[in-house]
């Protein structure tokens, strides 16, 4: 489907309002998992036309994304990321662990951003940063468009590194996100070690649900569900 290329319009409005020289675009990838971490990406691209095809990393074939990831990293002035891991989301809750995550990957940029722009509704943030929420900020931004496409090739490939430890799991086609697959691995084996305890899909499983950690129910791990719900993944 056609789609409108992202722009610059809300780096320049940075710009223009509050004098932000340097503005980072922040995206994030794999709140929705069962497995692995979750991982920001913090991009900076300037006002530079952006390489042709950009737009949010979901709307991209694999082959696609992965080719872009490629000319996006020596493209942006600078990016950086950061993870929190699954016994960091279990500890924290998912609106902490984003924010661990992203603090990580802005502490990451060779300079510090005078503004933000975080995709969607919820600043998970906050102060000191100053942050610009934006909904589908990763189709109509180009810095958090690039973030969004690097962060996703770089998890995917970290969770196809764990493949061969727990080939019954199929990481390297799933990403750790539901699948049939997945849930019939969970069934029998029950989770690894890279897997998060306080997720829901434990109650679902009689032989491990002993193993399930309280959860931390909050607007970010909520929108999550719902959007791996809308991709098609529960």
């Amino acid at each position: 489907m056609p789609y409108e290329p992202p722009t610059h319009r809300v780096e320049r409005s940075l710009r223009a309002t509050i004098g932000a020289r340097c503005v980072a675009g922040v995206d994030e990838v794999g709140r929705g998992a069962w497995a692995g971490p979750v991982t920001v990406c913090a991009a900076v691209t300037g006002l530079r036309r952006p390489p042709e095809g950009l737009t949010d990393s979901k709307l991209l074939t694999p082959l696609r994304r992965a080719a872009l990831a490629e000319v996006l990293t020596g493209w942006v002035t600078a990016y950086a990321l950061g993870h929190a891991t699954p016994q960091e989301i279990d500890a924290l809750g998912m609106t902490a662990a984003l924010r661990l995550a992203a603090v990580r990957a802005l502490e990451g940029l060779p300079e510090r951003p005078d503004a933000v722009i975080l995709d969607g509704k919820h600043d998970y943030l906050g102060a000191p940063w100053r942050v610009r929420t934006v909904i589908k900020g990763d189709q109509s931004c180009v810095a958090v468009a690039a973030a969004s496409v690097i962060a996703k090739v770089h998890r995917d490939r970290m969770l196809a590194e764990l493949a061969p430890e727990h080939p019954e799991f199929d990481f390297d086609s799933n990403a750790g996100y539901p699948s049939p697959t997945h849930r019939s691995a969970l069934e029998q084996l029950g989770p690894t070690p890279h897997h998060r305890l306080s997720w829901a899909y434990l109650e679902a499983l009689p032989r491990w649900r002993h193993l399930k950690l309280p959860s931390h129910r909050d607007a970010s791990a909520a929108d999550s569900l719902e959007d791996a719900g809308q991709l098609g993944i529960f």
